[in-house]
């Protein structure tokens, strides 16, 4: 397994300083609500930073419970549109991305006035094909941010047999690396687009997730993943939290959630909170914000659906 030793120590040195809740002190060490100065620090010179206790294992396969409930009604695993901002759809969903569990490493980070841009859902079927290629967010989101951050959920074992998430130290501080698009079948990202030089392979990461941990992933850094080989299924949410003044450059519309704090600038349309699972005016909503949100992935092509 590559890269072991750095993760041990990653998850080590994590689970000693991390204390959830509140504002306390480890020696001369200031802490933020969850992380401390030096975990602040060692996220922004890395760019990403784990494990992120936001939920109990408990509650983590509660989750599970929920979406494969909807899946086995459905026909089927979560597929297109259904995929993207789900936190309109479910109820359970809507509450998870307001957790103070989840908020408070968030505004470690980026601040107290925290918004949801979008909840994505990367579902890997059993000794499955698809694989997520290396790639940066920043250059296909349309958004002017430098603080925008992903906090990627662990509903099932993430590891390296399962196809766990892989970092790319340090990538978020350099130039944008060249990509191409190659829409393999394989690919699970909207243009399978994938970086074609400046990644080292030896100095990937690979961060492994129980149920109920997450990582916290910066904008701009190169990640990835590989195929599940295992005979469970690999469930990771992806949770993306925005500051106000970031801004949508590729479309007139867009949308989120406000989940902390107030909306300074006024940059998007404020998206309503389900009082159930499907409620109609989030469906409503839920419809409207996806269209506009297909439009800004697949700017620039001929694709007029999710492909995944």
């Amino acid at each position: 397994m590559p890269d072991e030793p750095a993760v041990s120590g990653l998850i080590a040195a994590a689970g000693e300083r991390m204390i959830a809740g509140g504002c306390q002190r480890q020696g001369s060490m200031t802490m933020g609500k969850v992380l401390d100065a030096a975990e602040v620090e060692q996220f922004r010179r890395d760019g990403f930073y784990a494990p992120v206790p936001v939920a109990s294992r408990e509650e983590a396969l509660q989750m599970r419970a929920h979406l494969e409930a909807y899946e086995n009604e459905h026909g089927g695993p979560l597929k297109g549109s259904a995929r993207f901002k789900s936190h309109l759809l479910f109820k359970w969903l809507a509450d998870f991305i307001r957790s103070p569990r989840v908020l408070d490493p968030v505004e470690d980070v980026i601040g107290p006035d925290i918004m949801v841009w979008s909840t994505d859902w990367w579902l890997k079927e059993a000794n499955s094909p698809s694989y997520v290629s290396w790639h940066q967010d920043s250059q296909y989101w349309g958004l002017d941010s430098e603080k925008l951050v992903t906090v990627w959920v662990a509903l099932s074992p993430s590891n390296v047999a399962s196809g766990c998430m892989r970092y790319m130290p340090g990538s978020h501080l350099g130039p944008d690396l060249p990509h191409r698009e190659t829409f393999h079948d394989d690919n699970m990202l909207t243009r399978g687009q994938e970086i074609t030089e400046g990644i080292d392979e030896s100095k990937a990461v690979n961060v492994e997730l129980d149920p109920g941990e997450g990582s916290i992933f910066a904008f701009r850094i190169a990640h990835a993943s590989h195929p599940n080989r295992t005979d469970d299924r690999r469930i990771g949410l992806a949770i993306r939290f925005i500051p106000p003044d970031a801004r949508q450059v590729r479309s007139d519309h867009d949308s989120v959630a406000l989940v902390r704090g107030v909306d300074t600038h006024g940059h998007f349309e404020i998206e309503p909170e389900p009082e159930c699972d499907f409620d109609p005016t989030a469906v409503e909503f839920h419809r409207w914000a996806e269209e506009e949100r297909r439009k800004i992935l697949y700017h620039g092509t001929d694709w007029q659906r999710h492909r995944t």
